[in-house]
């Protein structure tokens, strides 16, 4: 489970449920098993990123690069079939964006050594997690907008791409601000280009870095809340990292010691508080204590029965109620 606020899925509470909620890999499971092979690359594909940034110096466009599994990721075949392959998204892009394509193929023998490296190598830059990941990046390769599979065909997406490129102007709109103000002009600037690009905080940590720290500088008293932000960030990732320890060790006991000890304290946000509540009843409900896990989701519906969550922690009693209701499956003794 991500405790920074970008989404939340709840299911039936097992312990393999609540790894792949927790380690983040449903992005990748969702593709395994489709059928179907991509054609890598293709004409207006380039697969060295570094002529690629060249290229998009030179002509000045931007970069768009496809992370894929090009033979095994069905969202990825989907999307080369229903949007790349067509002219009118190769028409309609051609003049905006230099194509590349970073490939992770089953089937490594598609690939050159020098190519597979540099693959793994912009995978762990980028932090991606799934595919298709979609980067829009400026020649430098500084991302500015992430997207992935979106369905409406090529004419749709090519949209969807040049409502993407806007958040590019505000953020060079914003630091031409910047760079003209002072103090806490500047550090408001500052923010307003970072915000605009919708990044997560390990893309904004490795990219714009500086920018983070030139804020801090210009608004020492943080009349824009961002180091505050920028703390309870900090705050909930260390939370997540070492509860992930317990869930690693298969100590559910204590992970429950620990997320209690963490709510008792309290000095979490509202969204990331009612996160973890929910993440306690799943735990109770791994320790087949079923009563106390449904009487922890509804405690965490009370504290914020508006939220987004809402639903989703809906659904989670109805599944807790069911299992509690189901017997568990005997396990038969063994046959010496």
């Amino acid at each position: 489970m991500d405790f920074n606020g970008s989404g939340s899925s709840f299911a039936n509470p097992s312990k393999t449920t609540l790894m792949k909620q927790f380690i983040k890999t449903c992005a990748a499971l969702m593709a395994l098993g489709c059928s179907g092979i991509a054609v890598a690359g293709g004409e207006g594909w380039i697969s060295d990123f570094a002529a690629a940034k060249k290229e998009a110096a030179e002509s000045k466009r931007d970069l768009l690069v496809d992370f894929t599994g090009s033979d095994w990721c069905g969202w990825c075949i989907k999307l080369n079939k229903e949007v790349f392959s067509h002219d009118a998204f190769k028409n309609g892009v051609k003049d905006k964006f230099v194509l590349v394509e970073i490939d992770f193929p089953q089937d490594k023998t598609k690939l050159s050594a020098e190519t597979l490296k540099q693959n793994e190598e912009l995978g762990k830059l980028y932090d991606i997690k799934g595919y298709p990941t979609i980067l829009l990046c400026d020649a430098d390769g500084n991302p500015f907008g992430v997207t992935g599979y979106q369905a409406g065909g090529p004419e749709a997406y090519v949209k969807h791409l040049d409502d993407l490129r806007t958040r590019k102007a505000v953020r060079d709109e914003s630091f031409q601000t910047a760079a003209k103000a002072q103090g806490v002009e500047k550090a408001k600037a500052l923010v307003a280009a970072l915000a605009a690009m919708g990044l997560d905080d390990v893309m904004v940590g490795k990219f714009y870095g500086d920018i983070a720290t030139e804020i801090k500088a210009a608004d020492p008293k943080d009349e824009t809340g961002f180091a505050k932000a920028e703390a309870e960030k900090a705050r909930n990732a260390a939370f997540e990292a070492e509860f992930m320890e317990w869930v690693k060790k298969d100590d559910f006991d204590g992970a429950l010691a620990f997320l209690e000890k963490s709510l008792k304290g309290g000095g979490f946000g509202r969204e990331i508080t009612q996160k973890m509540m929910v993440t306690r009843a799943q735990v109770l409900a791994q320790l087949k204590r079923w009563d106390d896990a449904i009487k922890a989701v509804d405690e965490a519906k009370a504290f914020a029965p508006d939220s987004p969550m809402a639903a989703d922690i809906d659904q989670l009693k109805q599944q807790l109620e069911k299992d509690k209701s189901t017997p568990a499956t005997a396990v038969p003794a063994e046959v010496k």
